[in-house]
């Protein structure tokens, strides 16, 4: 049995208050103990300097979009504009490249606080939509790149059938297909057997979005989430013209119609949710439905700004996922929940920093099927994520204020020291695998070349 002593500087403990001198106690994965009041560190223990919080929880992310950063700032257009690029990536991708890739994404992550991912996962099948030999090898690159980048996973394996509202699937979106609701039920079968007994990773399932996924499949995937008892995340009113569109074929909001055949509920995630009507709010509160924000792929993509404190005075948690990998940056996704919203209202104070916290720690972490991580408390996993107060982001900190300096103020480059799931990860500011930004050059370059080629052909 591993057992190590982690000494923090300060650390952010339950209600939501930054403590000195305080000694957490690790037992393989498990935080065993917490012990306040530690004036120096014990010897033998791992002495933690800033402010230590619980691991982050990037709620929203699909690897694979990390290869797009940088290559489409040049460009005008739209969401619709864009997705045309990323169709390019999804093109070309294979097992072993994908693994490279999300493994340096994922290693990214870990350098920004992130110990759990939820992986939005539909890049299913081969190039011509032909299932690989095992049809979940794409599924299972994920989660091997998340073990060795050092987080868990949960694998949200997205029911994905139609590119549009009554439009079949075409070019590179075969691959994300698998016939109807039924053969992707099959397939997630397996995928939940073969991880059953692994408590790193969960197997979520997800309805794309309602222009994937016609009305009569939803069913389909919101009972696989019932009978497993697992997250069920969907892509809900990102874009104005899916609004009109499942308006105009189903006489009903995006939102309505997930309500409708049972796709909402408190193990249920609503990402985006930017366009909602009253109605809408109503019902996602009501249901108790997560809604995970993404602020820095919304604005990148000019989607616009959510609802989000209506949505969280509603009845809705509020998680935060970086999606797309404009950046990836947790704490740049928290402050922009509030500051999206200030210039929305034109009004400051929406968001106290420590709600923002929760967000991004254990609410993320419940929506993902990990109720008992993003806390600092025995029993927890034991995820510790230390934060300089001395960098030039966040120095001269006040000890009254050290929740709103580091929310409002620093960014992952502040991240010093990862302790994941009782694995120190990042030491130093620096991953254990080594050079990430090298790993990340290589994994995207190679990425883009077979893009370019296969635009060539």
């Amino acid at each position: 049995m591993r057992e190590l002593n982690y000494w923090c500087e300060l650390a952010w403990l339950p209600p939501g208050e930054a403590v000195a001198g305080v000694l957490v106690k690790v037992r393989d994965t498990l935080i065993a103990e917490i012990v306040t009041g530690v004036t120096t560190p014990p010897g033998g223990a791992v002495r933690l300097a800033g402010l230590t919080l619980p691991g982050l929880a990037n709620a929203h992310s699909h690897a694979f979009h990390r290869a797009l950063r940088g290559v489409t700032q040049r460009e005008k257009g739209s969401f619709w504009t864009w997705r045309e690029r990323m169709y390019g990536v999804a093109g070309t991708l294979d097992p072993d490249s994908y693994l490279r890739l999300a493994r340096a994404t994922f290693a990214e992550m870990s350098l920004a606080g992130i110990t759990c991912v939820g992986e939005f996962h539909y890049l299913h099948h081969g190039p011509d939509g032909r299932p690989y030999d095992d049809s979940n090898a794409m599924g299972h690159a994920l989660v091997q790149a998340a073990r060795e980048a050092g987080l868990r996973i949960a694998l949200l394996d997205a029911c994905y059938l139609t590119g549009g509202v009554g439009t079949p699937l075409s070019g590179a979106q075969r691959r994300f297909g698998d016939g109807d609701a039924d053969g992707w039920a099959a397939r997630a079968e397996a995928l939940v057997a073969g991880y059953r007994e692994d408590r790193d990773v969960e197997i979520g399932v997800a309805v794309h979005s309602v222009r994937a996924v016609r009305a009569e499949q939803i069913p389909v995937v919101a009972e696989f989430s019932r009978h497993h008892a697992v997250p069920l995340h969907a892509h809900v009113s990102e874009q104005r013209a899916e609004n009109a569109a499942c308006v105009d074929a189903y006489a009903a909001t995006p939102v309505q119609l997930l309500d409708a055949h049972g796709a909402l509920g408190p193990r249920s995630t609503a990402v985006h949710a930017t366009h909602l009507s009253d109605v809408d709010v109503a019902l996602l509160g009501a249901s108790g439905t997560r809604v995970c924000m993404c602020p820095t792929t919304e604005r990148d993509l000019a989607d616009g700004i959510g609802p989000a404190r209506r949505l969280f005075e509603a009845g809705s948690p509020i998680t935060l996922g970086s999606d797309s990998h404009a950046v990836i940056d947790l704490f740049e996704e928290a402050r922009a929940v509030e500051l999206d919203e200030r210039l929305a209202t034109e009004l400051r104070g929406h968001w106290s920093a420590a709600e923002l916290l929760n967000a991004a720690t254990a609410a993320g972490h419940d929506s993902l099927g990990f109720a008992d991580a993003g806390m600092l408390v025995p029993g927890a996993w034991a995820d510790l994520v230390s934060v300089r107060l001395d960098s030039v982001r966040t120095a001269g900190a006040s000890p009254a204020h050290l929740a709103e300096s580091v929310v409002f103020a620093a960014t992952a480059a502040d991240v010093h020291s990862v302790v994941s799931g009782g694995r120190h990860v990042v030491v130093d500011g620096g991953h254990v695998l080594g050079d990430v930004g090298a790993m990340l050059a290589q994994a995207v370059g190679e990425a883009l070349a077979e893009a370019r080629e296969e635009r060539s052909v």
